[in-house]
């Protein structure tokens, strides 16, 4: 893979200039976990033709290509991740007509929602404080207070590894719970487009100030965390106890671990289904505390909690203590 890498490494310098193409680059600061080693090759696209292009020239050269959005939703190993890590920046919002909105998949939910704001359109405003991009909404098909990202999306643009492009309707895109057809099948997010009304910028900034509000009170928003790391028990799937709500985060909370701590890595008092970063903590510390939580469900309730986080680079087996 040496030779692939410098392969790469020599074509993505002559294609986009050596001060954009780094080796052996940290991730722990491009993660909302605030963890994590290094990327063996890091490149961050300016347009969705970059993406393609540098997409194209991975492939061509047999390497592994990551795309890393907001960096939040991510557990980086200590190890790093091999191969090219893409990090797309910038992007721009559009309408498309009056009733659609089309987004970069490099563009921040927030940014997206402060667009949207501004141009009276109505739709994505309770979706204020969100962290990470587009292309991370639509990978993870995020959800917040019930909704999915993709019961708002109508389409979106994909690219395959080898540079082919193609408009996708979202009933093709395979969207379920915290799933999407990108985890899958290795194309790469470019935009997608979001159905909108016409709004009051005044009604709809309120709306996001509530909404804004509301993750305050009830997430860990001032330590470094990525999120949820379980997804919610689903009733197609699971079977929960009485009395105990369908939520991952009361599971956890009931089984004693809200608090808990491993390492520097810590059960949110706030919400449970959170885990924090104390300071310093490795990525596995914060995985055996996963593991932890995970083991104490299921041996408590006959719960098995899903991963909502995606896990980035090589761990090692996980014993949980």
């Amino acid at each position: 893979m040496t030779a692939a890498l410098d392969a790469l490494y020599a074509r993505l310098v002559e294609a986009f200039g050596a001060e954009r193409v780094r080796r052996d680059v940290v991730l722990s600061p491009m993660t909302t976990f605030r963890v994590g080693g290094a990327a063996d090759l890091l490149f961050e696209p300016r347009s969705s033709a970059e993406i393609v292009e540098a997409r194209k020239y991975a492939a061509e050269a047999g390497a592994p290509v990551t795309m890393l959005g907001g960096g939040s939703n991510v557990l980086v190993s200590d190890d790093g991740v091999r191969g090219l890590v893409l990090r797309p920046r910038g992007g721009e919002v559009r309408f498309v007509d009056e009733r659609h909105v089309q987004a970069d998949a490099a563009v921040t939910v927030n940014g997206l929602v402060r667009w949207t704001i501004t141009h009276g359109a109505a739709g994505l405003e309770a979706w204020a404080g969100t962290p990470g991009t587009v292309g991370g909404a639509i990978f993870g098909n995020a959800h917040f207070d019930g909704v999915l990202i993709s019961e708002l999306v109508t389409s979106v643009v994909l690219a395959d590894a080898h540079g082919q492009c193609r408009d996708v309707p979202a009933n093709a895109m395979a969207f379920g719970y915290d799933t999407s057809r990108l985890q899958q099948s290795g194309e790469a997010l470019l935009s997608a487009t979001f159905a909108v009304t016409a709004g009051e910028p005044a009604a709809l900034r309120e709306t996001a100030r509530r909404s804004l509000a509301y993750r305050k009170r009830t997430q860990p928003l001032e330590t470094p965390s990525a999120g949820c790391i379980f997804q919610n028990p689903q009733r197609e799937r699971d079977v929960v106890p009485d009395g105990i709500p369908w939520s991952a985060g009361a599971l956890i909370d009931r089984a004693g671990l809200k608090g808990a701590a491993l390492g520097r890595a810590r059960v949110s008092p706030v919400h449970a289904n959170f885990i924090v970063n104390d300071g310093g903590a490795s990525a596995t510390d914060i995985r055996q505390l996963i593991e932890r939580c995970r083991m104490a469900v299921r041996e408590q309730f006959g719960v098995s909690l899903r991963d909502e986080i995606v896990y980035l680079g090589e761990f090692d087996v996980i014993t949980a203590h």
